[in-house]
């Protein structure tokens, strides 16, 4: 199997269902253990995305106030994977802005790759993603120079007991990315990393 993200054939096998990528340092999930899509949609259906949910609204809040911060309602932006529940979308048109949301499943919306974006965000997204490599590329294309994507998803460190975290143990979970990783993608499209913690991403397009 090749990693998804850099194509490099994976060797160094974590446990049953992750290898570790050498090249880019994700933690790749095997290809038979994925969910089909009836899976994958039922699984999803599971989880409270509530948009009026006070404990959600602060969940999703770094990004909401990161977009409020960095930009403008004039702007267009794209709520890519928005899933059930659109929080951050809700609150940010709330305040005026402009959103296109899209999520295969909940908002299927073909039209979206016809715009071209001052920002995209992606919360709770990037884990699911069965072609990184093609997703990104497909993001970076619709997005404007100077555009910036926001990224909410939980970074791998050493420190964490991989066996047992949630991240790895939930099935619709595909690949898991490190701060290697994150490295590695601003490196290969020429990014320019403007905030990276353990759980969100902002970086820009040059």
């Amino acid at each position: 199997m090749e990693c998804t993200l850099c194509n490099t054939t994976l060797h160094n096998k974590i446990d049953e269902f992750y290898f570790i990528c050498n090249c880019c340092g994700a933690y790749v999930k095997h290809k038979k253990y994925y969910l089909n899509s009836v899976e994958e949609k039922e699984r999803y259906k599971e989880h409270n995305n509530d948009i009026d949910n006070p404990g959600y609204q602060k969940f999703t809040s770094p990004i909401t106030s990161a977009i409020l911060e960095n930009q403008s309602p004039e702007e267009l932006g794209l709520d890519y994977g928005c899933g059930t529940g659109p929080v951050i979308s809700k609150q940010l048109i709330d305040f005026g802005y402009r959103i296109i949301l899209h999520d295969p499943y909940f908002n299927p919306n073909e039209g979206f790759v016809n715009y071209s974006y001052d920002y995209i965000f992606c919360c709770e997204v990037f884990e699911h993603f069965y072609s990184p490599k093609q997703e990104i590329e497909m993001l970076l294309k619709i997005m404007k120079p100077g555009g910036r994507l926001y990224v909410m998803t939980h970074l791998y460190t050493i420190d964490i007991d991989f066996a047992n975290w949630y991240y790895r143990n939930d099935p619709t979970h595909v690949f898991i990315y490190t701060a290697k990783t994150i490295e590695y993608i601003t490196d290969i499209y020429n990014l320019v990393i403007e905030k990276l913690t353990d759980r969100v991403l902002i970086i820009s397009k040059t």
